[in-house]
């Protein structure tokens, strides 16, 4: 079994940060895998070891990212692929639709049985490439996935839906399915396999090794502005007894309304 994972670089920013024209100034910003793609990586990664296989973790992104993708060889991938190029740098925004593209031809390319992504990323947050994924390939897919269960043709699958709702469906075989965090506990890296990862060879591709014209692709999403928000509300502090401040809170909860 073959299964291909998606990685993402998420990137965090600090507390106090600056704003450089569409971007957050990169002083302020750090950068780590996907907290979600952990998850769907240790899920494929478990499945190989008790069924035999291979994981193929890949990423779109520049040689910067490469110190992500190594995590991904540490913590039990087989092989990682990076795609790059100039074109894709040129691109001002890379949304679902063109992510989809780019990692619908790796796909067609690997031939994986299956294709393991994060819920979303940590800074984005879009949360569509999967379902775009799917739609590009022609397969099934399962979003938000807590729990899994694999047979030859069919994965069944436990998901986590809005208002504390659950549903077990089955979804065909082969299929995008983005896992959930919690489905299982990522493992920690050994100081060896972190050696190792980092003398591993990744395999960079360009949009003409995958057969794609970077003219094509498009950005169906415009960035025109970045700020941020202005901070608005106010704080009352009460002080006394317990029983003063009770009896002093129980009187606002009952002149806002809270209760009714």
């Amino acid at each position: 079994m073959k299964i291909l994972v998606t990685i993402t670089e998420a990137r965090s920013v600090d507390t106090i940060f600056e704003i450089d024209g569409l971007e957050i100034d990169d002083r302020y910003l750090s950068s780590d895998l996907n907290e979600w793609d952990a998850y769907a990586l240790e899920e494929a990664v478990q499945r190989t070891e008790n069924e035999g296989g291979e994981v193929v973790a890949v990423t779109i992104g520049p040689e910067e990212v490469e110190g992500t993708i190594r995590q991904t060889l540490a913590k039990g991938a087989d092989r990682a692929i990076r795609v790059w190029d100039e074109q894709l740098a040129a691109l001002d925004l890379l949304d679902p639709l063109t992510k989809a593209a780019v990692l619908g031809s790796v796909v067609d390319a690997e031939q994986p049985d299956l294709v393991f992504t994060g819920v979303q990323s940590g800074d984005d947050a879009f949360g569509a490439t999967p379902i775009a994924l799917a739609s590009t390939l022609g397969w099934a897919w399962g979003t938000v996935v807590n729990d899994l269960r694999l047979e030859a043709s069919v994965a069944h699958v436990h998901r986590e839906l809005e208002g504390n709702l659950e549903e077990l469906t089955d979804v065909e075989r082969p299929a995008v399915l983005s896992i959930q965090t919690g489905i299982n506990e990522p493992r920690h890296a050994s100081l060896r396999d972190i050696t190792e990862a980092q003398q591993a060879d990744i395999a960079v591709r360009d949009l003409a090794d995958l057969g794609l014209d970077g003219g094509a692709l498009t950005s169906s999403i415009d960035q025109v502005t970045l700020y941020e928000p202005e901070r608005e509300g106010e704080a009352t502090i009460y002080e006394g007894s317990p029983e003063e401040t009770a009896a002093e809170l129980a009187t606002v909860i009952e002149e806002t309304g809270v209760l009714q």
